[in-house]
């Protein structure tokens, strides 16, 4: 089967052929049709996930995926060959299987039955950002008429968390630029707020001087970075990437959640249902095929993207 791997420790990412897996106890073997790419997928090809989690040679890249089940492993009873899936590659050690392949192991767990009328582009494209951003909407708990700024709102993670926040009545401050305005807006923004001109906080503060009642950001990695000083007190902060710390914002009367995403077979089908009833719209950016693949990945990690980079495996 022709993959996008990592050969090495070191090495950079290649397509080359490897050899078809076989699916084990609780595993499923996928024919994929199209990969979504996510940051992540980025900071494994460059490495950079090897400080936190063991990896194995080969490495296939990729984590979400949509297709068709080749195989089932023993213990697998819910899905059989030929039904049309889609699925996360679950984050566990050694990291070594991906999507970014014809064909792909996932977890039974983490593969939903892909319904009718949902393309494999689309479905490609949800489960770990559609994850991410249901995780951090429930971590900040968000009321009617409450003001929820998202931080990064224009990727993929943001622009589903802009549109859970604006279906339960939120108003939705989205941090962008000029040329994001639109989309971002269609997608249920009240107001898109430009950080190239000017501090983004200095911007927030003039408009809510009482402050606004929670954040969600997905681009701090530290807590010095998050805009804690936009927030009333007791104001709610959700973190992606790990910035919130309990003490720092226990003693700014603030408290926080550094969420984390589990694109589990509840979780799919929940995205799922939303996608088909219009709810929630998939934000593709731009499909690539499998050849393309690595350029795709380039773009993401130069964060040149608006919305999803989804990868065109097979029909």
């Amino acid at each position: 089967m022709r993959a996008l791997h990592v050969p090495a420790a070191g090495e950079q990412p290649r397509l080359a052929e490897l050899p078809v897996p076989a699916p084990g106890e609780g595993q499923v073997l996928v024919r994929v049709q199209a990969a979504g790419l996510n940051a992540i997928d980025t900071s494994i090809a460059s490495g950079t996930m090897a400080q936190m989690m063991p990896h194995a040679y080969p490495l296939i890249l990729g984590r979400d995926a949509a297709g068709v089940v080749e195989a089932v492993g023993a213990g697998v009873d819910d899905l059989t060959p030929g039904q049309e899936v889609f699925g996360h590659v679950l984050l566990a050690p050694p990291i070594q299987a991906g999507t970014l392949a014809d064909d792909a192991l996932l977890s039974a767990a983490a593969v939903s039955p892909r319904p009718a009328g949902l393309d494999v582009v689309t479905a490609a494209a949800l489960p770990l950002a559609g994850a991410a951003a249901s995780a951090a909407v429930d971590a900040v708990k968000p009321q009617p008429r409450e003001t929820v700024l998202v931080v990064g709102a224009s990727g993929g993670v943001g622009s589903f968390a802009v549109q859970m926040l604006a279906s339960r009545g939120v108003t939705v401050l989205a941090t962008g630029t000029a040329a994001d305005t639109e989309r971002l807006t269609g997608l249920g923004a009240a107001t898109v707020i430009d950080y190239t001109p000017a501090s983004v906080v200095d911007q927030i503060r003039a408009a809510y001087p009482d402050g606004i009642d929670a954040v969600i950001d997905l681009v701090a990695r530290g807590t010095d970075q998050l805009p804690l000083s936009v927030l009333r007190s007791g104001g709610r902060v959700a973190s992606s990437l790990g910035a919130v710390d309990d003490d720092a914002l226990g003693a700014a009367g603030l408290t926080g959640t550094n969420i984390k995403a589990r694109p589990t077979r509840e979780v799919l089908s929940a995205l799922a249902e939303q996608a088909l009833a219009g709810t929630l719209t998939v934000d593709i950016d731009t499909v690539v095929p499998l050849e393309q693949a690595a350029d795709g990945l380039n773009t993401l990690a130069n964060r040149h993207t608006s919305g999803k980079i989804v990868v065109k495996v097979s029909d």
